[in-house]
């Protein structure tokens, strides 16, 4: 049997991704909780499906993007997103430097 207690997923509409993190996660607050988002870019406004809940920290996949980063590029590699070699190719070199020096 499986358990008859599972959270269901929390959807958050225009969330904004606000910073970077490790291994190609960017973050976003909602109610001073951090949510770490795969595959967003500081500057996107999003919808988010949050998947996992934790005391101090959410972790949640993006279903929409509604406005597009500025810092947002076309990534080189047509395998971007599925062989998890690099992580910020959707970002602009520039940009990633600004946050990696963060």
């Amino acid at each position: 049997m499986g358990r008859q207690n599972r959270r269901k997923p929390i959807f958050l509409e225009n969330i904004e991704i606000i910073d970077t993190a490790n291994k190609g996660k960017s973050v976003a607050k909602h109610d001073g909780i951090a949510i770490f988002v795969q595959g967003g870019v500081p500057g996107d406004i999003c919808d988010i499906k949050v998947f996992k809940r934790r005391k101090k920290f959410w972790e949640a996949s993006i279903e929409k993007i509604h406005t597009y980063s500025k810092r947002r590029t076309e990534p080189k590699c047509e395998h971007f997103g599925t062989c998890g070699g690099c992580k910020w190719q959707n970002m602009k070199y520039a940009a990633q430097l600004d946050f990696k020096q963060n």
